[in-house]
């Protein structure tokens, strides 16, 4: 292309490298630290909030997994129901030994409710003040059978099936004020001294053992007034079969009134008390995520004022020579590193609280990469977003006007 003599090209702007983006965008970040701290401060807790909800929520999960894996989910239940005039069902005496004969069922075992015998930490507590502890004759193989553990003592054996002795469930013993059983510890059930010599681990799936007092069934029948008809019986089958146990369990066990029998399997309870949790843990992650909109805002309503602020540097650069391509960059670039910062440090944070909250509850951690990742690159594009249009404003102003701002 010819140039006409004594007319000078019009120079091309210098191009900013990566490196000089990023420098020049930390600048109003570095001049306004405390404005910055805040405003990454509103990402950063919703950021936390987000994966603090998911992490949780995944940890939970995962908990359950073990719990499942360890008691197993072949563990069916039948109890007594009621009539059809709506009292209370009666189960045969010898359901338990009928229901042993299903083949495909490899354990069996049961708990009779003792509905008059009432428990109390001694014989001055006054008769109202039951604490909702209920009493119960249980079977010696029933800890086996449910995957029940013991915190403190023993279980019962063929010796203190017959005398005396009880084991405490983990509510009961709280509820009693008892910490650990020991020959010394009592506690009256049915107006007759029981002696502690058990406390039980909470039961995931014998929920109802929790808050009850487990004596031998002679004993119970030969001091306590139990009349021998199991309440609930425990049963463990063949994984593949386990529908097929299900359908007859209720008619084996009351063949004269299967309809008076409920039929149940505890792992499908904790599996919807997961799905509970999730549909709250999904509503929090909607709080998280209106919290993360509010830091955006916070961001835009920073970069505005920025732009106000440094109209005059703004027309300083233009007239040295900065396009509006590199102006927009500029803003649009201390956005971007404002909500990573804030991003980065709520992803620490709702990292941190997972672990904690894991680590407090006995669970397994887990924080998912896809929520990490994620929610990073959620502050990434808020942060876009709301710089976007004080870039924009930035760009658009001229030197002279700039310049001449107050």
């Amino acid at each position: 292309m010819a140039v006409v003599e004594g007319v000078r090209p019009k120079p091309s702007p210098a191009r900013l490298r990566p490196g000089d983006v990023m420098r020049v965008g930390a600048v109003g970040l570095r001049t306004r630290p405390l404005r910055a701290f805040l405003s990454g401060l509103g990402i950063a807790i919703g950021i936390a909030a987000m994966v603090a909800v998911v992490g949780i929520s995944s940890s939970s999960g995962a908990e359950l997994d073990r719990q499942l894996s360890a008691l197993g989910t072949n563990l069916l239940t039948v109890s007594s129901g009621t009539t059809l005039t709506g009292e209370a069902a009666q189960m045969p005496v010898d359901a338990e030994v009928m229901v042993e004969r299903i083949g495909p069922v490899r354990q069996a075992s049961a708990i009779g409710a003792v509905g008059e015998a009432k428990v109390y930490r001694s014989e001055r507590i006054p008769e109202a003040q039951t604490g909702g502890i209920s009493t119960y004759a249980a079977r010696l193989d029933l800890p086996a059978t449910i995957g029940a553990a013991l915190r403190s003592g023993t279980w019962l054996n063929a010796a203190t099936e017959r005398y005396p002795a009880a084991v405490l469930g983990a509510d009961a013993a709280g509820r009693l004020g008892i910490g650990a059983a020991g020959p010394d510890t009592q506690v009256v059930v049915g107006g007759v001294r029981f002696t502690v010599v058990g406390v039980l681990e909470p039961v995931a799936l014998a929920a109802d053992l929790d808050s009850g007092v487990l004596v031998g069934w002679p004993v119970a029948e030969q001091r306590l007034g139990f009349d021998g008809h199991p309440t609930t019986l425990y049963t463990r089958s063949e994984e593949s079969r386990l529908e097929a146990v299900r359908a007859v369990l209720a008619g084996t066990a009351n063949p004269e009134a299967p309809n008076e029998m409920d039929v149940s399997r505890p792992s499908d309870a904790l599996a919807a008390k997961q799905a509970t949790s999730q549909a709250f843990a999904n509503l929090l992650l909607g709080v998280g995520a209106v919290a993360l909109l509010v830091g955006g805002v916070g961001v835009a309503n920073t970069m505005v004022i920025s732009v106000l602020e440094r109209r005059a540097e703004i027309g300083l650069r233009r007239s040295l020579g900065a396009t509006r391509g590199q102006i927009r960059t500029q803003f649009l670039a201390e956005s971007l590193l404002l909500s990573a910062l804030g991003g980065a440090g709520g992803v620490l944070l709702g990292t941190g609280v997972t672990m904690g909250y894991a680590l407090y509850s006995g669970w397994p951690s887990v924080v998912p990469v896809w929520a990490t990742a994620g929610g990073f690159a959620a502050t990434l594009a808020i942060g876009a977003v709301a710089g976007l249009y004080p870039a924009i404003r930035a760009s658009r102003l001229s030197p002279t006007e700039a310049l001449s701002s107050p």
